[in-house]
């Protein structure tokens, strides 16, 4: 990098002021027992934004407790309901 005089693009120019409250949409049936006996009988669900040169990305993922593997995943540019609903 320092022969090509490459340099890292350090932080963004903003950082976030406020952080939203979660909302629950649906009852925690886990109470946090992630201990599962067999497969298929319980999934978890996550949302996260991955920052790209084109602008945001968002990943939504599925995954099973079971087997800790990943049964389903969508990718969107915008967070709309389609991104968990594909």
């Amino acid at each position: 990098m320092r022969v090509n005089k490459i340099r890292p693009v350090r932080g963004y120019s903003r950082k976030p002021r406020f952080g939203a409250k979660p909302s629950e949409i649906a009852p925690n049936v886990l109470q946090r027992q992630f201990d599962v006996g067999r497969p298929n009988k319980a999934w978890v669900t996550d949302i996260t934004y991955i920052r790209t040169w084109e602008g945001w990305l968002y990943l939504a993922v599925v995954m099973d407790l079971y087997s800790r593997k990943i049964v389903g995943w969508s990718v969107s540019p915008n967070i709309r309901k389609e991104l968990v609903w594909s």
